[in-house]
């Protein structure tokens, strides 16, 4: 095992009264798949959310490339930019054309020449499939569009790690694939992927590690085919029951 390129020890989080991360520990290889599934409010999204520290932990540590998350300023902004995070919502810049949703980061954060950030911006929008609506704007895109230029936004600066916080659960029916299949891409490509997911399709197919967690703890983690035709858990066998009876 290499070093493992995100490591979270011992983190709690409250929400008021309620404990929605209970001593977490959860280490993520360089290049691996990791998909956390569980039951609403099982504590899944804030655990993703604390990996770039849009929430704040109460106690505990979490590392990633062996450094501990810095707690504000610029390097918090460079730790952002080493952990791209696609969202439910697309979070596209609305006045800014795809290309420069696409460049504004490499431009800004990473200070590269306008012309490399393009040429590199293109590629990328042609890896997800979008670069025909380079010129367009968010709002003449499709939802699912939209979160491919996300993808391809997150991309563009070059990250470690991406962190996908139910990125489809916002898209009609037919779109949903269209984002998955270039997320499987990325996962077959190397990238190293926390994904909070409702699609168990996707966890099959792309996860090297499946983390079910329920009431703020990860109740077990295992490979995709072990767990979905062997869960341990009581927990963990009722929610698959719940969900593959569809």
């Amino acid at each position: 095992m290499t070093e493992p390129l995100v490591v979270l020890k011992d983190v709690n989080k409250h929400f008021g009264d309620l404990h929605v991360l209970r001593d977490i520990d959860l280490e993520i290889g360089k290049g691996e798949v990791v998909v956390v599934i569980g039951p609403s409010g099982s504590g899944k999204s804030t655990l993703c959310r604390a990996i770039n520290r849009l929430e704040t932990i109460e106690s505990g540590t979490i590392t990633i490339d062996g450094k501990p998350l810095p707690q504000e300023g610029k390097e918090l902004a460079q730790l952002r930019a080493d952990v791209g995070m696609v969202f439910q919502s697309f979070n596209l810049f609305a006045h800014k054309t795809i290309l420069d949703n696409v460049t504004l980061g490499p431009i800004k954060v990473r200070k590269e020449k306008k012309a490399a950030a393009e040429k590199r911006a293109m590629e990328l929008l042609e890896r997800v499939g979008v670069q025909q609506q380079a010129q367009k704007y968010p709002a003449q895109l499709s939802g699912g569009q939209q979160q491919r230029v996300a993808i391809a936004r997150s991309l563009a600066m070059n990250p470690k790690v991406m962190l996908f916080d139910e990125p489809t659960s916002a898209l009609d029916p037919e779109m949903i694939n269209e984002v998955l299949d270039v997320m499987v891409g990325l996962a077959r490509d190397g990238m190293t992927m926390v994904v909070v997911t409702h699609e168990m399709g996707f966890a099959r197919k792309a996860a090297n590690r499946v983390v079910f967690m329920a009431d703020g703890q990860i109740v077990e983690q295992d490979t995709p085919e072990e767990f979905f035709t062997n869960a341990k858990s009581e927990r963990a066998k009722d929610f698959l029951g719940k969900i593959l009876t569809h």
